[in-house]
């Protein structure tokens, strides 16, 4: 029979079905960090188990580590005993642990692919929800629950029903300054926060092939956020490029037979999706949001639509307009701006930041705005410093802080003040999301570069 390339991965994995029910699924790669782990370590100390195959899992610190100062103690109690539970889980049952100050510290799905852990054809799964990051290179990857942590931790396997298959396919050339990111928000602009709740999604087409694998794991991340089980994008050349000679990643030989393998992971030509599709790719202009989900994502240079245009629960729709204290038919651009943060799981790679650079060099920061960025690592903290990016942010007003998920999720001290608009490059808006009472507008790492000059929204077409 036909297959898709999620059916390929999937059913490859399944130790058994069973009837009306779910599929247990064998894990190859489980990824762990300080905040979702506790409880699970804790409930296999009650029953007196250790993780089955510790070589198989990977532990890092950043949900709540600090940006800065990460060689004194961290100040806040909570984080600290979370970090510490992490670090004495990882040596007791033998899992490599990349804390805070280790050169492989970073953002979860950020050293994944960096490291050669990520690979075509795996499972992966992590306590968050996107670990759909690495559905970049032909993985199926998705977020699991605390209790689902530790059944993996105990047994390498998960029980999951699975998903349906959709596919999207989007061709044609992409116009200047439109990025990875305004693809990803302006599909879930399209289909809703929602719009593909059940499915797995296949990303095709054009637009996808000549992507980078930095901006195809930034597409696959936000898989999520239009309510996906996750995404995932076939292996090609640029994939094995990518993760040739990487650390984890099959050596030598071991190469050789694994790429026979991999070169197979592609959806048939006749394979059935239980949803489609089709975008063109020369309509997506650069994106950003105006409300309180990735949903409500617009054109730069359009304004907020009105109610009757909207689509969804109009009451909803207007508690989203005041808590961000926008109206109807309101213009984004031009408005004021207070913070940029330039990070997360979803742009705080080299590439993101190579991005962002270009549009500030020879300019300066504008004095009424607060920036972080943040990279997702220690080895993109190194690139930027090699390549001779810092030179550039600092001449232009700009600080490098450490690595972390930092302001994404403020579950450290980068939290944007109650009343205050941040143009941020992470996966989120919600209310609050970057701290109490903050507003958060959704945009590519050269939209938030373009505010970051000016203070206010700003086409990055315009400079």
């Amino acid at each position: 029979m036909s297959k898709t390339l999620f059916d390929k991965v999937w059913d490859s994995h399944v130790i058994k079905k069973i009837n009306n029910g779910p599929d247990v699924l064998f894990i190859d790669r489980h990824m762990v960090h300080e905040v979702t782990s506790p409880v699970a370590f804790l409930g296999l100390k009650k029953r007196n188990i250790k993780v089955l195959f510790p070589e198989k899992t990977f532990a890092t610190a950043d949900h709540n580590t600090p940006t800065r100062n990460q060689h004194l103690p961290v100040k806040d109690y909570l984080s600290s005993k979370q970090l510490e539970a992490l670090e004495k889980n990882a040596q007791y049952h033998g899992i490599s642990y990349w804390g805070l100050g280790h050169e492989k510290n970073g953002i979860v799905h950020v050293i994944g692919p960096e490291h050669g852990i990520t690979l075509p054809g795996a499972t992966i799964v992590c306590g968050d929800s996107h670990t759909s990051t690495h559905g970049a290179f032909g993985a199926i990857a998705f977020g699991i629950g605390t209790s689902e942590v530790e059944m993996v931790l105990s047994t390498q396997c998960i029980m999951q029903p699975k998903p349906k298959k959709m596919r999207i396919n989007i061709n044609g050339k992409l116009n200047d300054s439109v990025t990875p990111k305004d693809v990803a928000l302006f599909i879930i602009s399209k289909l809703s926060t929602s719009g593909a709740t059940g499915y797995f999604v296949e990303y095709s087409g054009k637009v996808f092939s000549e992507m980078s694998m930095e901006g195809r794991m930034t597409v696959c991340n936000l898989s999520i956020e239009m309510g996906a089980r996750g995404g995932m994008i076939a292996p090609d050349n640029k994939t094995f490029d990518y993760i040739k000679g990487r650390e984890f990643a099959p050596q030598n030989g071991e190469w050789d037979e694994v790429m026979k393998y991999w070169k197979t992971l592609k959806s048939d030509d006749d394979a059935d999706f239980d949803k489609e599709y089709d975008f063109d790719g020369t309509k997506i202009e650069p994106m950003i949001t105006y409300g309180t989900n990735p949903g409500m994502g617009i054109a730069i240079n359009s304004g907020i639509p009105y109610s009757n245009q909207h689509g969804g629960n109009i009451e909803t729709f207007q508690k989203s307009l005041d808590y961000m204290n926008y109206s109807q038919g309101d213009k984004i651009l031009g408005k004021k701006i207070d913070f940029v943060f330039l990070g997360s799981c979803t742009n705080g790679r080299i590439e993101d930041f190579r991005a962002f650079t270009n549009i500030v060099k020879g300019r300066k920061k504008s004095p009424n705005v607060t920036a972080w960025l943040v990279p997702g690592s220690h080895r993109v903290e190194k690139a930027i410093k090699e390549e001779g990016l810092l030179n550039i942010l600092n001449q232009s007003g700009f600080e490098l802080r450490e690595p972390g998920c930092s302001a994404c999720l403020a579950m450290n001290d980068d939290k944007i003040p109650t009343g205050k608009y941040a143009v941020s490059t992470s996966n989120r808006n919600f209310e609050g999301r970057q701290g109490p009472g903050s507003r958060t507008l959704l945009a590519s790492p050269i939209v938030a570069a373009a505010a970051a000059i000016t203070g206010k929204v700003t086409d990055p077409r315009d400079l």
